[in-house]
């Protein structure tokens, strides 16, 4: 190993070691104090209760660091205040969805909305059983506006509800604390319904509020609890003694759904790869332009290391390509980050989209339509190539091409961003904004319209002429603090920790991850058979 893969290698394991650090924050929730309130009231935590349910610890998380550096002037929001994970119950893949009663009582923040539409989401695409454990004060209200009336907002899970019950996507609902308010509609609106007793509730209105509105006096007890629900009003269908009893019925009551029907993806047995993983950390760069061969990565992330390029010779910026994760026959589309000396001995620039590149792309994702092979996107990209040859050439048709491609695929898609994912490069490599069914972030990643330095060169020029016609004079020392403390900020943005905390990603992953991310992610779309043929539509030819 040379100095160059030590160097790298010590940078990337920092940033994993970063990583951990911080999940293991966010796992604390509302901190620890509230953890052991919980625990006093004989109540499991959000993470607990969750890993009592899941078969093994086999699982992915979804949205972990949702919310991160938000909210600070309500006292933050860890994770959301909601915790998703996709696991086993009782050999059967679902989506867990449990909220957080250590974080603001389990109410919903602005981003504890989106982050539990995520979760309908992937259970809709991917026709995934889906289990809610539900503890919740309802909309948090100091916030309501940005929570309430909106089309993407709370009243979006009910409706989901309602479209997934007719879509015949199972919905198991457990109340294991409060359930107030419009937010009493999602169990109810669920296949079955389960509340613990004593600490499970559920009414539109609690004691105080009747108190108030019609004068009334009833306990909350009386008023909405497990009794109340499963033997007078007959609005929940299990009683349970306390939260294992909910989640052992849980259990059993997954234990006997039918079995689905397969989208038929191929799988055969499954390999590591021969080339040893670990090397990732020495090959990526510790510096985002710096250049290096994305064959070795893909070399460590398939089965027996083995990969089948498509046009090698051909559009070298992009690598496409047929290989195996886990078993599962894949469709590579990755960025070549080395600079590449096409046949006509010109050289082209690692990790941008050129015309030649861009049209191998759409090529093999038809294919991959055709074959009904799900395709996998490994983003490091700096956007399509700019000047007046790439214009004369069409670059702008070539990449809309790209594009219609990805948006119009059929097969599920999945995007790792390993690196760089700046501008119109984030679009055709499959970004949020193009249903990845998940989309995942190496600690590496950077996310943006351009790199730092870009940026902060343009927006420089622009407050540098905002000040000069304002009569400021602008020295060499004026003009070089401006322009580090708009980098600074504009760093800040594109860190994966930024895209993550507003769920553009739904996680940051160790590079190690990366084939067990792809594989459940597939095993989750083989529960949806593909409804409708690939068509590209209308293109410029």
């Amino acid at each position: 190993m040379d100095l160059t893969f030590n160097k790298n290698e010590d940078h990337n394991k920092l940033l994993v070691s970063d990583l951990r650090r911080r999940f293991a924050k966010v796992k604390l929730g509302g901190g620890q104090k509230r953890i052991d309130k919980l625990h006093e009231k004989g109540k499991m935590t959000a993470r607990e209760r969750i890993d009592y349910l899941l078969d093994d610890d086999k699982s992915i998380e979804i949205g972990a660091f949702a919310g991160e550096d938000m909210y600070k002037e309500h006292g933050g929001c860890p994770s959301g205040g909601v915790v998703v994970k996709i696991g086993y119950v009782q050999g059967k893949q679902c989506i867990v969805v449990a909220n957080d009663a250590t974080v603001k009582a389990g109410a919903w923040f602005p981003i504890t909305g989106k982050k539990n539409l995520r979760a309908q989401e992937i259970a809709i695409e991917n026709k995934l059983p889906i289990i809610y454990l539900v503890d919740s004060a309802g909309v948090y209200l100091p916030m309501q506006d940005e929570i309430f009336p909106d089309k993407e907002h709370f009243g979006r899970i009910f409706r989901n509800n309602a479209v997934m019950s007719s879509m015949g996507i199972t919905q198991i609902a457990a109340v294991m604390g409060s359930c107030v308010a419009g937010g009493a509609y999602l169990p109810i609106m669920s296949d079955e319904a389960l509340i613990v007793d004593k600490t499970g509730s559920i009414f539109l209105a609690g004691s105080y509020l009747v108190k108030a509105a019609i004068g009334e006096t009833i306990d909350n007890e009386t008023l909405g609890g497990a009794t109340t629900h499963c033997e007078i009003s007959g609005v929940t269908d299990y009683k349970a003694k306390d939260d294992k009893d909910a989640l052992n019925t849980i259990k059993n009551i997954v234990d006997k759904i039918g079995d689905y029907d397969k989208a038929g993806f191929s799988r055969k047995e499954s390999f590591p790869p021969k080339e040893n993983e670990n090397d990732i950390y020495g090959l990526l760069p510790k510096a985002r332009h710096e250049q290096y061969d994305m064959l070795d990565i893909i070399k460590r992330l398939v089965d027996n290391s083995e990969f089948e390029q498509y046009k090698k010779g051909y559009g070298q910026t992009i690598i496409t390509g047929y290989a195996r994760i886990d078993g599962w026959a894949v469709g590579i589309v990755a960025n070549q980050r080395k600079l590449v000396k096409t046949k006509k001995g010109e050289m082209q620039f690692g990790g941008v989209i050129y015309n030649d590149s861009a049209d191998k792309a759409t090529r093999f994702i038809a294919n991959c339509n055709q074959k009904k092979i799900p395709l996998v996107f490994l983003q490091d990209v700096t956007g399509f190539m700019v000047g007046s040859k790439s214009e004369h050439g069409g670059i702008i048709k070539d990449g809309a091409k790209m594009v219609n491609a990805v948006s119009n695929s059929v097969v599920p898609k999945f995007t790792i961003v390993i690196g760089n994912s700046y501008g119109a490069g984030n679009y055709a490599m499959c970004g949020k904004a193009y249903d990845p069914r998940l989309i995942a972030a190496w600690p590496s990643a950077e996310l943006a319209v351009m790199s730092g330095a870009s940026a902060a060169k343009v927006l420089l020029q622009i407050e540098t002429a905002s000040l000069k016609k304002k009569g400021e004079e602008i020295t060499p020392e004026k003009e070089k603090e401006l322009f580090d403390k708009i980098k600074s900020r504009y760093d800040n943005q594109i860190s994966p920790y930024y895209a993550a905390a507003r769920i553009w990603t739904d996680a940051i992953i160790d590079p190690l991850d990366t084939r067990k991310w792809v594989s459940m992610g597939i095993e989750a779309a083989d529960h949806a058979p593909i409804e409708k043929p690939f068509n590209l539509g209308v293109i410029q030819v």
